[in-house]
């Protein structure tokens, strides 16, 4: 009977992380009465207590190490919330996702990890895909919100390796999401304390969907997928199904018309994805070791 029971490739944990990232948009947009700063406070407050009480048995030890991967977690989910609020979201979103050029430049010096031709050209197609998205929409101002959001880019490409980082080893995998999210919704506090008088149920369902799931579940399964064996670099390139499924749930729940070249840019990305991730993960990886245990 064991042979039947053949353990879930942690790419598969990353893929349905991703998928509850993408919905962040449409429930974001569900609680229109509370602005950026406020849905993150109940987001991470929410995520915290979520990731806290699911692996609570896994200890809250953390080291200067932890502590330093939390504040950058922290640092990318703020930096995020600060770009939406000052830029487009499309600027917002187009510029996070440049994590994996960092990842790309930096991984075999931070982790060790070794760079592929095929990684640099999945990358290359991801963006020039991710960028048909915006055509006529990306604009050159609002230059603090541009740079907060490669910031957020930067942090989220950084976050990503140090999952794998040989001094991660040893304390609970998601210790960083548990500080990391409790840090921010401290900073956010006043503003949370402010929206108690105006909050309504469809907003709290909202940021309770947005902090229980959309962060706080899709972490753990992301991490997990992370350190059970996705290369750090795959798992930020399945990322692009975020900003591209993100469109689509606002589309059929909201009723926002994706543009003819949102289409073509999507097609590119899921045809890119889909061949990278099979091709790497089809069986063994030469010398990278197995890929799925």
């Amino acid at each position: 009977m064991s042979e039947f029971k053949k353990p879930i490739p942690p790419v598969i944990f990353v893929l349905i992380a991703v998928l509850l990232w993408s919905t962040g948009g449409v429930f974001i947009k569900l609680a229109t009465n509370l602005d950026s700063y406020q849905v993150t406070f109940f987001r991470s407050l929410l995520a915290g207590i979520t990731v806290l009480v699911v692996t609570r048995r896994n200890g809250l030890r953390i080291n200067v190490f932890g502590i330093m991967a939390s504040i950058i977690y922290a640092a990318l989910l703020f930096l995020f919330v600060w770009a939406t609020k000052h830029t487009t979201a499309a600027n917002a979103i187009f510029l996070q996702y440049t994590a994996p050029i960092y990842i790309l430049i930096l991984a075999p010096f931070v982790i060790g990890e070794k760079f592929h031709l095929r990684d640099l050209a999945t990358v290359i197609f991801c963006i020039a895909g991710m960028s048909l998205f915006f055509v006529g929409d990306l604009t050159i101002g609002d230059y603090q919100g541009n740079i907060a959001a490669l910031g957020s880019g930067i942090f989220l490409g950084l976050y990503i390796m140090l999952l794998k980082h040989p001094r991660a080893i040893g304390m609970n995998s998601v210790i960083t999401v548990i500080y990391g999210n409790f840090l921010l919704a401290l900073l956010t506090l006043p503003s949370g304390i402010a929206s108690f008088a105006t909050i309504t149920w469809l907003d709290f369902g909202a940021v309770a969907f947005l902090g229980i799931f959309q962060i706080g579940i899709s972490y753990i399964l992301f991490i997990k997928g992370v350190r059970g064996g996705t290369r750090p670099l795959d798992a930020s390139i399945i990322g692009f199904i975020e900003p591209l499924l993100n469109p689509v749930w606002v589309f059929l729940f909201v009723g926002e018309t994706p543009s003819k070249w949102a289409l073509l840019g999507g097609s590119i990305i899921i045809a890119t994805v889909v061949v990278h991730t099979v091709v790497q993960y089809r069986s063994n990886i030469g010398d990278d070791g197995p890929a799925v245990e």
